[in-house]
């Protein structure tokens, strides 16, 4: 049966839909000999779909993994800077996994990781409104009214339009000397949403780690540190 080709790539452990889209853009997949675009449908029971030459071959198992990503890695595949990547901690993994979405370079905690791209679709969508959560370090005291603010929403530049953010969860943890520990949670993914949260009040981020993902904890998982999700685990995640 003919399906659209992002939706193959993703059951086939490649990539989640979004990112299989960006693949065939780069014109990185090709349907018997032929480069294919967006809209291109095959058969994979029929058709030798190939990514960067190389010929799909179906996993024998999903994959899910927790990872508790390092500061100073990359949430990629490959860095064509020579950067570290999630990829150089999950060497011990024979299937083809991939993130489900990403944390900032500077980021760290924790992060998905699978081959089942129908699964981080129904991680990454908007509509499932998977909450986050993040321990920050911010520079400063934090105030009550600030971080009023932002559970309210706070408007942030976004190219051509200024968008309000959702509203967040947040509540102070501790305070030290000079900075302030608070935990916020959000129902966004967009690219370094908090830090820019942040600065929209008045402060900068000096930690940011990521501690459960809808109701998914970090727990005492080591820094570049991956383990398989429980059943439990994944029941958890998969609930939203």
């Amino acid at each position: 049966m003919e399906q659209r080709l992002q939706k193959i790539l993703a059951q086939m452990g490649v990539a989640s839909r979004r990112k299989a889209e960006e693949i065939i853009i780069e014109g990185r997949v090709t349907v018997n000999g032929r480069v294919a675009t967006i809209g291109t449908k095959a058969d994979l029971e029929k058709d030798h779909i190939k990514v960067d030459g190389k010929l799909l071959t179906k996993p024998e198992q999903k994959i899910y993994l927790m990872f508790n990503k390092p500061s100073g890695v990359v949430t990629t595949i490959s860095d064509p800077e020579g950067r570290p990547t999630i990829m150089d901690f999950l060497k011990g993994i024979k299937y083809r996994v991939f993130p489900v979405g990403r944390l900032d370079y500077g980021s760290e905690g924790l992060l998905l990781v699978t081959n089942d791209g129908d699964f981080a679709h129904s991680i990454l969508h908007p509509s499932k409104k998977i909450s986050k959560t993040y321990l920050v370090k911010v520079k400063g005291i934090m105030t009550e009214e600030e971080m009023e603010k932002l559970r309210r929403g706070v408007r942030l530049n976004s190219g051509r339009h200024n968008r309000l953010t959702a509203p967040a969860k947040v509540r102070k943890i501790k305070k030290a000397e000079n900075n302030s520990w608070i935990e916020v949670t959000i129902y966004e993914g967009r690219k370094r949403e908090i830090r820019r949260m942040i600065e929209m009040v008045g402060h900068s981020v000096v930690r940011l780690k990521r501690i459960a993902i809808n109701g998914l904890k970090l727990s005492d998982l080591r820094p570049g540190e991956a383990r398989h999700l429980t059943p439990e685990e994944l029941k958890i995640i998969k609930s939203a």
